[in-house]
């Protein structure tokens, strides 16, 4: 089953309005605050060189479907293969 990162910053409304869609289709959604964690902002900066929030790394495992920023189209192509898993 697929589930969702999202490392997010404080006050931030591109990461409530990409983690309220995940939740509301009934993705799991684990987030982890960037400012009050180093190695997530590491992670995030310097592993997937990213400098703006939210990114999004869905566990997939393959370790490769993540982006930055508000992304309706991702957040709908995740939501479809994830309903897709659950259809037998």
């Amino acid at each position: 089953m697929l589930s969702v990162t999202v490392y997010s910053t404080p006050a931030c409304i591109r990461c409530k309005m990409t983690k309220d869609p995940f939740t509301t289709k009934g993705i799991t959604v684990r987030e982890v605050a960037l400012a009050d964690n180093p190695a997530a902002h590491e992670y995030v900066t310097t592993d997937l060189g990213y400098s703006e929030a939210p990114v999004v790394v869905v566990e997939d495992g393959t370790g490769q479907d993540h982006w930055s920023g508000f992304r309706p189209d991702q957040i709908a192509r995740v939501a479809a293969a994830a309903h897709a898993e659950e259809t037998p």
